[in-house]
């Protein structure tokens, strides 16, 4: 890991940050103090950020509402989620696919709006995101049509989401490990830390790998994605991960601090 002037010096060549949200720049609903004078200090410093999220509760119009509601006004293309990166993906295929989507009614819309059939019974892939409205019907749906052979898609791999007072909802990949442990088929993944969602973000910003730096809470996602595309990796206190989580891991952060806070003197 990095010094502090290690990191200064190595922040020289950064042109563009992916900022993790859940954990990092909020919690919940409460956009955290430090949060503003950060990204304000990534503009005067002319670099440049986008909001990098696997969180597919909300789509992402969906997220800029949430992000006006705190006081914080951003433009589309200052966000990419790993529904953007699943959509990306399977319109590779073309458009009107008929897709089963477990999800909330925002993600639902998004891949309506993306050009895709909504499709429950007899889609040509099913396709899991954050659902908050999961329930035993929706296990026994998918399970149905994993087994008879439909294609599993899953937005991303994270087991919770973080939230205010230290708590933890449960979030697409647990869902994801219940349809597996029922039917033995495991999906194919798009958010943090695959590839898609790495190429996705240089696409969508246009920098190279050597002038983008990743901050988050995570070490499974936001950091190993880093670590597997030789990106520079900050880690974040103020979510998911304790500084004693880092003993015993492969997984290594370039730098660490407790919060967006302690960079901004950095920058």
């Amino acid at each position: 890991m990095f010094n502090a002037q290690e990191l200064k010096n190595r922040l020289k060549a950064v042109r563009c940050f992916a900022i993790d949200l859940d954990g990092t720049i909020f919690l919940g609903d409460s956009l955290f103090d430090f949060t503003l004078p950060f990204l304000e200090k990534i503009f005067a410093s002319r670099r440049r950020y986008i909001f990098v999220t696997n969180n597919s509760s909300l789509a992402p119009e969906a997220f800029l509402e949430k992000f006006r509601a705190m006081g914080l006004r951003e433009q589309p293309d200052r966000l990419y989620t790993s529904a953007d990166a699943t959509a990306e993906y399977l319109l590779t295929y073309g458009p009107g696919h008929r897709l089963c989507v477990l999800g909330t009614d925002s993600l639902i819309r998004f891949f309506e709006q993306k050009g895709f059939l909504i499709e429950p019974d007899e889609p040509d892939a099913l396709v899991l995101g954050f659902d908050l409205d999961f329930d035993y019907s929706r296990l026994l749906h998918a399970t149905r049509l994993v087994r008879r052979g439909v294609p599993f898609f899953a937005t991303h791999p994270d087991m919770n989401c973080p939230v205010e007072n230290g708590d933890f909802l449960p979030d697409c990949g647990a869902i994801a490990a219940a349809i597996t442990a029922a039917t033995g088929v495991g999906p194919k993944f798009f958010g943090k830390p695959y590839p898609a969602m790495i190429e996705g973000i240089l696409e969508r910003t246009g920098v190279k790998r050597s002038e983008l730096a990743i901050i988050g809470d995570r070490l499974s996602t936001d950091i190993l994605m880093g670590m597997n595309s030789e990106v520079l990796t900050i880690l974040v206190l103020t979510g998911e991960t304790r500084l004693c989580d880092l003993q015993g891991t492969k997984i290594r952060p370039n730098y660490v601090v407790p919060s967006l806070a302690e960079l901004i003197d950095l920058l």
